[in-house]
């Protein structure tokens, strides 16, 4: 199944996404969100759809799509997780799994605008493979127990602050990954039968030039053993969001420069659908 949230920001409605037809949720829930993915959403849906309980969305397809998670309690990050980014990165591959969080403000819509920081000069982009988690999860036994807690996954632009991640982070990685916007998510929640989350092939483009083009097959800490691990040191609630990392092709490895202001990016995931953010310039927002 795959899941999405039109509308206005603060005024999504969720639907259902069948091809080209949006089917209204309202009858089921009033929003994608912790209280319904751990309501055994799958077989509420199922059931209304079957019975004919869930209407057409008029105009779905001239509405915004927003993010297609309500706000989560928490997003938490997996760094340098693709060998080649480490590389590119100037550091070693990690031997146990790199942790950082993203603040729940930076969870907007797929092609929502993207404010550049104020006094940025090193605002990059990073394809993500993302974890919805749908149970409530902690000290899980083993990896084998984490997709059970899964409810779908979701493409990732986990947008970054160079200067402010490296130079002035104090040791900490997250003053460059909070600034509001800063995770443009969706545009649909798949459910983990839909996709085979070890090998999706993700990719990223700025101004429609290639960047990156990688496989969470070249992950080197998969989606099991990333929820297990986490599931060691925090309680992930229903609705919250996992990133697992970039793979190589960001602006950090001096390829390519950094973003500025008039740049598109858009980003990729096979069966998770496809994202595109203008970037402007933090003056021309106050």
């Amino acid at each position: 199944m795959k899941f999405a949230r039109l509308g206005t920001p603060g005024n999504e409605i969720p639907v259902l996404v069948e091809g080209d037809r949006y089917l209204d949720l309202r009858p089921v829930t009033s929003d994608v969100n912790g209280d319904f993915l751990e309501s055994d959403f799958v077989a509420r849906v199922t059931a209304a759809r079957e019975g004919g309980e869930l209407p057409e969305l008029a105009d779905a397809a001239s509405m915004r799509i927003g993010a297609p998670i309500a706000r989560p309690s928490a997003v938490i990050c997996i760094g340098m997780n693709y060998a080649a980014h480490a590389a590119e990165s100037g550091s070693e591959p990690p031997t146990i799994p790199i942790l950082f969080l993203k603040t729940p403000n930076t969870v907007v819509g797929p092609n929502d605008t993207v404010t550049i920081p104020r006094g940025s000069e090193k605002t990059d982009w990073e394809v993500e493979l993302g974890i919805v988690i749908g149970t409530r999860t902690t000290y899980l036994d083993s990896p084998e127990q984490s997709l059970a807690h899964v409810a779908g996954f979701v493409a990732a632009n986990d947008v970054s602050e160079r200067d402010f991640q490296m130079t002035v982070s104090g040791g900490q990685w997250s003053k460059g990954k909070i600034a509001p916007g800063f995770n443009p998510t969706g545009p649909w929640l798949v459910t983990p039968d839909e996709v085979d989350h070890h090998a999706l092939g993700l990719r990223s483009f700025v101004n429609g030039e290639p960047r990156q083009d990688s496989n969470t097959s070249d992950m080197i800490f998969t989606v099991e053993h990333i929820v297990h691990h986490l599931s060691q040191y925090v309680t992930l609630e229903p609705g919250d969001l996992i990133l697992t990392g970039t793979p190589q092709g960001v602006a950090l490895s001096g390829k390519y420069p950094y973003l500025a202001a008039g740049d598109v990016v858009e980003i990729e995931i096979d069966g998770l659908g496809r994202q595109r953010q203008e970037f402007v310039a933090w003056e021309a927002q106050k």
